[in-house]
C-alpha cells in the first residue's frame, strides 16, 4: 500500500520550505520516484508542479481511473488538482506554468534531459512568456534523505521478507548448477515471497567471476570449490532491500576461508562504526581500515554503500570522501547498504551486504540473514 495521505502532506510542506532558498515560485517534478514520493502516483508518464498552495498533477488518459481511485482511498495525496494532457507533455507543462502565473519554475536538472529542458525554454521565450526555468538539485532527495515512520515500516517488511528469499538462495546453490538457473530461483522466490519486481539484475558470480562486483548472471555452471556471490533484491510498496551473501560450493581452501572473514570483520566494524552526527566516510573507512590490515585494501575498489529507498541506489553515499561532491553527516532515518568486498582477478572474491537504518545511538540492521559463510 502506498503512503497515507498525512505523510504526503509532510513531505509536500519540507519540499515548498526550500522554495525561498532556491529562489523559485513551483518545482517541476519530472523523476518517477519523486513523483511517487510526492503523491502515490505509479506511472510510466507523468509529472507534477508543486506550488505553494496546491499539487498540480499532468497526466494521460491512460491513468486517469487509477488517480480517481487513488484520491477516493486514505492514500489520496493531499491538494491534488489533475490535468489530462491533450498530446504533449511538455506542451501542456508551458501552458500550465503560464495559466498559474508561474514565474520562476525549478527544474530537477539531474533528471531533465538537455534537449527537453532547451525546448522548454525556447518555446517559453518565443511565446513572450515570462516564465524563468531554474536548474536545481537535491530539492526532493534531500527531503527523501530522512525516512518517514511509514517509509521506514515499508522498509523493515521489505527486509523481512528477503530472508525466506536468501533460504532459498542457498538452496538454489548447487554443483553443477548455472549460475543463470541460481539466478531464476532467486528472483522466482522474490516473487513468491510478495515483491512487487526485482529491484535489479540478480547477480550470481562464480568462482572466478566473483571478482568482478556487477557479474551478470551467465551460463557457468558452478563447481565444487567455488566461491559464489549473490546479490539480490526486491520492491515491495515501492521501497527496495538489496541483499548479498557470498556462499561456498563444498569445501573450501584457507584462502577463501581468509578472504571472507577479512569482509565479514569489515563488514562489522562498518556497522559498529555507524551513529548520528559523523560524516558517512567514517563508516567507509571503518571497513577499509580492516582490509587493509588484511593485505586487501586494493581488492576493495568500490564504496562501502549507497542509499537504499524508492531507489536502489540513492543518497547518502557511503565511500571514501569526494572533492567535488557535498559530504554526508549521519542522522536518524536515513537507510544504506553497509557491503564491502574483496576482488581478486583469476580467483574470485567476497561482498557481504547488509541494509540498515541510523538510530538515536547507532543503527538498526534490517536485514537478519545469518552472515557466517555457508557450506553447499
Amino acid at each position: 500500500m502506498p503512503a497515507p495521505s498525512p505523510f504526503l502532506e509532510e513531505r509536500h510542506v519540507r519540499v515548498r520550505a526550500q522554495f525561498h532558498e532556491r529562489g523559485v515560485d513551483a518545482l517541476v517534478v519530472t523523476h518517477a520516484p519523486n513523483l511517487f514520493y510526492l503523491t502515490n502516483h505509479a506511472a510510466s508518464a507523468g509529472l507534477v508542479v508543486l506550488t505553494p498552495d496546491a499539487v498540480h498533477l499532468v497526466s494521460d488518459f491512460r491513468y486517469v481511473e487509477a488517480v480517481a481511485q487513488l484520491q477516493a482511498s486514505a492514500h489520496a495525496c493531499p491538494g491534488l488538482v489533475v490535468h489530462k494532457v491533450p498530446a504533449s507533455y511538455d506542451e501542456a507543462l508551458v501552458g500550465l506554468l503560464a495559466e498559474l502565473g508561474v514565474e520562476r519554475a525549478g527544474i530537477e536538472a539531474s533528471h531533465l534531459p538537455v534537449a527537453r529542458f532547451e525546448w522548454l525554454r525556447r518555446t517559453a521565450e518565443t511565446r513572450k512568456l515570462p516564465i524563468a526555468f531554474v536548474q536545481t538539485e537535491r530539492v526532493v532527495e534531500r527531503v527523501r534523505l530522512i525516512k518517514d515512520a511509514w517509509e521506514l515500516g515499508a522498509l523493515r517488511e521489505s527486509a523481512a521478507r528477503v530472508h525466506d528469499v536468501a533460504d532459498a538462495a542457498f538452496d538454489a546453490v548447487r554443483a553443477g548448477t548455472p549460475e543463470r538457473q541460481v539466478a531464476g530461483a532467486i528472483e522466482r522466490a522474490l516473487r513468491g515471497a510478495g515483491f512487487d519486481r526485482i529491484a535489479f539484475d540478480t547477480i550470481v558470480a562464480s568462482g572466478p567471476h566473483a571478482a568482478l562486483p556487477h557479474h551478470r548472471a551467465g551460463d557457468r555452471c558452478l563447481r565444487r570449490g567455488d566461491v559464489v556471490v549473490l546479490d539480490f533484491g526486491g520492491i515491495l510498496d515501492g521501497y527496495c532491500c538489496d541483499l548479498t551473501r557470498t556462499v561456498a560450493v563444498g569445501a573450501v581452501g584457507p584462502d577463501a576461508t581468509r578472504v571472507y572473514e577479512a569482509v565479514r570483520d569489515a563488514q562489522a566494524a562498518a556497522i559498529q562504526a555507524v551513529r548520528p552526527g559523523i560524516p558517512a566516510s567514517d563508516v567507509d573507512a571503518a571497513a577499509r581500515a580492516v582490509l587493509e590490515a588484511r593485505g586487501l585494501g586494493q581488492a576493495f575498489g568500490h564504496g562501502t554503500g549507497h542509499g537504499l529507498g524508492l531507489e536502489v541506489h540513492e543518497e547518502p553515499r557511503v565511500s571514501r570522501p569526494q572533492p567535488d561532491m557535498p559530504e554526508a553527516v549521519l542522522q536518524p532515518g536515513m537507510v544504506f547498504t553497509i557491503e564491502p568486498g574483496a576482488y581478486l582477478p583469476g580467483w574470485g572474491g567476497v561482498r557481504i551486504e547488509d541494509d540498515v537504518v541510523v538510530t538515536e545511538d547507532g543503527c538498526e540492521v534490517l536485514t537478519s540473514v545469518t552472515r557466517d559463510l555457508l557450506i553447499r
